[in-house]
């Protein structure tokens, strides 16, 4: 059946069924998450992983290998058996990997398979409270006005929220101060407190502060607006014409995986990402499940990669330069 059904047609029901049925899986599944217990990616993989086993009759164990953006544990899934019992989630650090690291100990692309794009979460760009810039447009006057001096706070060099800062520069054509943190939390803290002049945050850790009134909302970072923030305009509606970056949540086992194997797992999260339980924990935590074939996890990834290391490098040249 095994050889039968990998030169089958993609999404032969019958095979996927077959598979199901029998060769795989016959024991528990291994679900590597490359960050911390508690993050999103963490809650991510626990909101999936008891009804993926329900749907193929093995359980789904959640490993946590965290640190070194993820590094550490993506080797370990691409060092894996490529026969579908080590899996793993993958954020858009995976993307922005390789342009932080020159040495990384596997190929971003060849050493793995994309499964699927499980969803992705959108970004507030957001300002304290007490903050002079109501909106975006003030925001930008701002910093063409003063080239350099605006600060700007993130999660880290490379981080999601990087990335997202960087594009907004490129794209407004601004200069911000950038102010690396080391995590989330602080980034919340100073922002706050005003010593951090705006932020980009995922939105389930912005959304109860914006309620609360101790941040403002200036735009979010996705192509609509969001039902949970309806009078945060988007960055494109506020002037910064194509903006979109809304960091992505993957499923990748090693490269090689049988086609079959590949299939049953994508139908299967697209199955339980639909499910009313899954869909209303993604809610809590502002994230926006999609499902996506595996061609277009690659081309997402392949994409990113690329327009990672092209604001990396201007930043680099930009600093070169003075």
């Amino acid at each position: 059946m095994a050889v039968a059904c990998a030169l089958a047609l993609a999404g032969s029901t019958a095979c996927i069924a077959a598979w199901a049925a029998g060769a795989y899986p016959n024991h528990p599944v291994r679900l590597i998450v490359t960050s911390a217990p508690g993050s999103g990616l963490d809650l991510v993989a626990r909101a999936i992983a008891p009804d993926m086993g329900k749907t193929l009759k093995q359980s789904f164990v959640v490993e946590n290998k965290a640190g070194a953006a993820g590094i550490p544990g993506t080797r370990e899934i691409v060092n894996a058996a490529p026969d579908g019992y080590t899996l793993g989630l993958v954020s858009s650090n995976h993307a922005i990997n390789p342009s932080m690291h020159a040495d990384l100990p596997y190929d971003t692309v060849k050493d793995i398979t994309a499964i699927t794009l499980i969803g992705s979460v959108p970004l507030v760009l957001a300002v304290p409270a007490k903050s002079p810039y109501q909106t975006v447009r003030q925001l930008i006057e701002a910093a063409k006005a003063h080239p350099d001096k605006i600060n700007f706070g993130s999660a880290g060099v490379g981080s999601a929220l990087d990335v997202a800062g960087l594009m907004l520069e490129k794209m407004a054509h601004i200069k911000f101060m950038h102010i690396p943190y080391r995590g989330g939390n602080p980034l919340m803290t100073d922002l706050m407190s005003g010593q951090v002049a705006t932020a980009f945050l995922a939105v389930s850790t912005a959304e109860a502060q914006i309620k609360a009134g101790t941040i403002r909302a200036l735009a979010t970072s996705s192509a609509q607006r969001l039902p949970s923030l309806p009078n945060v305009p988007t960055l494109a509606e506020s002037g910064v014409a194509g903006y979109l970056y809304t960091p992505w949540i993957g499923l990748i086992g090693p490269a090689k995986l049988p086609a079959p194997v590949v299939q049953l797992l994508q139908a299967t999260v697209h199955d339980v990402i639909a499910l009313p339980g899954v869909k209303q924990q993604f809610a809590v935590q502002g994230f926006n499940p999609s499902g996506t074939s595996s061609a277009e996890f690659l081309d997402t990834l392949k994409q990113e990669i690329v327009s990672t290391r092209e604001l990396m490098g201007e930043r680099q040249t930009a600093k070169a330069g003075g």
